[in-house]
């Protein structure tokens, strides 16, 4: 998308700003772990200032040095969440200069065709002015001023503003390629709009409020993580505080042994609680919301975004999805004892006024051969009719759209009534079949070999005899087949649910490898699909445009709408996709595992820092009353405080240095549980063990050198 942005000198001054703010108690109260660091911050200032404290036997240099790299741990980790939330600020804010207020042409009679709109049809007012309901025109040139569905015509539209592609696209009445986005530019022809969204209430400010309400709301899996970590700190503040009394009863028997320092307690606990990733924690979550935004994915719930990223099951449309969704005309078959032109006619004759992307590709390719046909002298040319560009009142056949039959879901066919009473029917092979009175031997055989070949075929009829096939191509989409491939290795069933007859939906499935399909199959179908794969206990993704997707993309755990779709379809499911791209679904898998596997990571890093920072400050705090402890000095450091100083530094460094990774999420790759499992052990686990006592034994080396605490 266009609108990514990056954080400047002044927003990065802002954030220092604001985390000097969050050092407010009744800020850090809702993390445990910060909020934990700050109350042993306060206790290492009071023991700077007043040294003989709980009997402490330290200097204030020393204490004073405690005290500053505490401080500088909350620091870095309010940094982190600021960082984050101001990010998405600016991209939130990004947004917002999408947003333009502009004039409508509201229109006084909303039942004037759009090609009969003139200056007096319409009033102009201003765009915040239009309420839900209303009816406006918009034409080459005009800026659409709200969300809202095409009644009427067609037009080409740019939505680069929105969704970054350059390619204008196609928006027309009829179908599931309705919906246009208010601050979008027509750049040809004319349409009338239904607005659908009222002020405040446009796919935009949903967008902004989904980005901003990232800085505010935790995820259920991240209130989960918190959880633990405050359980995880209550345990380590009883044990340290336990040693604090355990020191006074050791000093009770060791001569020239007065007892555990309580700064040194107070580093030891701050180690051992896991302040990295908790200090990470809310910038993964933000950073994550803007990943998805960026593309122009609204989610309506972090809870959606996660669950995406735990999925088992994603159910895939074949149409759209898998394939490019443009079925096109490719050829005309004659059955029977019917000949190429008269297949060609009726063809043509039954989709002059069809208005779906195959009624308009048959109008076209009937017209090309028409034209091929007469200039090479043939004999189609001279049996169609002219073409509308060249005939234009059609007043050689007499037809008009009240002549014209539309699809039906009942009968499944379309078609057309000629004035001399001739009935003109195309549709499903089947259904003309059953229609028809008279049908060729070869009819099955025919659809047969088109749907082996990935096609889709639809048989014609007149006067309820069928004369041929139309031929109907949908390409695969570039890619597809890898991109499931790699839902696949992350152990992600995929099921293809298609409308489509058995063969087509055989031969889509075994080109792009999905596991298992399901042809035939109508919207009741797919909701029950959806319960019964729920049933199994597994999450279930689907995707969906239509009004008829509606109930299993409510029932999905994610649901990815399509914004060029349904109003009901965007308002059942829990993500829309404003690129109306339904292989998105694929993206947002991905997403959702880069959510999870860069918390898991961090997770992982960040307790094994643990471990490691126990071995070093544990030998070095309680070595002079328990001098067996002094085997476990692996790093044989030069003196207790270096230890806990070096210890300290480090706790608070990591965060900043972790902050990219936070904000941009691991590497994605397409891995199994376990392999990801493997992988966050080995690279984070073994990193986060090792990489502590390389930093903190450079540290202290760096302290010798400078002679610090010899």
């Amino acid at each position: 998308m266009s609108t990514t942005q990056s954080i400047d000198f002044d927003q990065q001054r802002e954030a220092i700003k604001q985390s000097i703010l969050r050092f407010d108690p009744r800020h850090l109260v809702k993390n445990p772990v910060l909020f934990v660091v700050e109350v042993g911050t306060a206790v290492a200032l009071l023991l700077t200032v007043y040294p003989s404290l709980f009997e402490a036997s330290g200097s204030r240099v020393y204490y004073g040095l405690i005290t500053v790299l505490l401080a500088s741990t909350i620091l870095f980790a309010n940094y982190a969440e600021a960082y984050a939330e101001l990010e998405g600020a600016a991209h939130a804010d990004s947004l917002r200069e999408l947003q333009t207020e502009t004039e409508a042409k509201r229109l006084r009679d909303s039942d004037v065709a759009v090609e009969n709109v003139g200056a007096d049809d319409y009033e102009t007012v201003d765009g915040g002015a239009l309420e839900e309901g209303d009816i406006v025109f918009v034409e080459e040139g005009d800026v659409i001023p709200r969300d809202g569905t095409v009644i009427d015509g067609s037009a080409s539209v740019d939505e680069s503003a929105i969704t970054g592609e350059s390619d204008p696209v196609i928006r027309r009445s009829g179908g599931d390629r309705t919906s246009v986005v208010g601050g979008t530019e027509v750049l040809s022809d004319r349409i009338k709009v239904e607005v659908t969204s009222a002020a405040g209430e446009s796919f935009l400010d949903k967008m902004i409020d989904l980005v901003e309400d990232a800085t505010r709301q935790k995820t259920p899996n991240e209130i989960a993580m918190t959880i633990l970590l405050s359980g995880m700190t209550l345990m380590f503040v009883v044990a340290v505080a336990t040693m604090y009394f355990f020191g006074d009863y050791l000093a009770t028997f060791i001569t020239g042994f007065t007892g555990l320092d309580v700064a040194e307690l107070i580093a030891l606990l701050i180690a051992l609680m896991p302040t990295t990733i908790g200090a990470l924690l809310a910038a993964i979550r933000v950073a994550g919301m803007t990943r998805v935004t960026r593309r122009n994915v609204i989610a309506k719930s972090g809870r959606a975004v996660e669950a995406a990223g735990d999925l088992d099951t994603l159910i895939l449309d074949k149409t759209g999805t898998i394939t490019t969704g443009e079925r096109v005309a490719q050829d005309f078959h004659p059955l029977g004892d019917a000949t190429d032109e008269e297949v060609v006619r009726a063809s043509y004759q039954s989709s002059l006024y069809d208005e779906t992307t195959e009624g308009r590709s048959i109008v076209e390719l009937a017209e090309k051969m028409s034209d091929e046909s007469r200039a090479d002298g043939g004999e189609v040319g001279s049996s169609i009719e002219p073409p509308r560009q060249v005939d234009t009142d059609l007043g050689t056949i007499g037809l008009s759209e009240e002549n014209f039959v539309p699809f039906s879901a009942e009968t499944r066919m379309s078609g057309i009534d000629l004035p001399d009473g001739t009935e003109i029917r195309k549709g499903a092979v089947d259904a003309v079949e059953e229609y028809a009175t008279s049908v060729p031997g070869k009819l099955r055989s025919v659809s047969n070999s088109i749907s082996d070949n990935g096609g889709t075929p639809l048989a014609v009829a007149v006067d309820e005899t069928v004369i041929g096939i139309i031929e109907l191509q949908d390409e695969l989409k570039p890619g597809i087949a890898d991109r499931i491939a790699q839902i696949q290795t992350m152990g992600v069933e995929t099921i293809m649910a298609t409308g489509d007859n058995e063969r087509t939906a055989k031969w889509v499935a075994d080109q792009v490898g999905i596991d298992r399909f399901y042809a035939e199959f109508d919207p009741e179908e797919k909701i029950e699909l959806v319960e019964e794969v729920q049933d199994e206990g597994k999450l279930v993704g689907m995707t969906g445009d239509g009004t008829n997707d509606a109930p299993a993309l409510a029932k999905a755990d994610v649901g990815l709408a399509m914004n060029a779709g349904t109003n009901a379809a965007k308002e059942a499911g829990n993500m829309v996709d404003l690129d109306s791209n339904p292989s998105k679904i694929i993206e947002v898998v991905g997403i959702g595992k880069q959510l999870l596997m860069t918390r898991g990571a961090l997770t992982t890093f960040s307790i094994a820092n643990d471990v490691a920072k126990y071995f070093v400050l544990l030998p070095a705090i309680l070595a002079a009353a328990l001098p067996g402890l002094a085997a476990m000095d692996v790093l044989n450091l030069s003196t207790p405080q270096s230890a806990v100083v070096a210890t300290l530094v480090y706790n608070a460094v990591i965060i900043p240095l972790l902050i990219p990774l936070a904000l941009r999420g691991i590497d994605y790759e397409a891995q199994s549980g376990s392999e990801l499992l493997r992988k966050n052990l080995v690279v984070y686990g073994l990193g986060g063990l090792i990489a502590p006592f390389v930093f903190i034994k450079a540290i202290d080396l760096l302290f010798v050198f400078m002679g610090v605490f010899q």
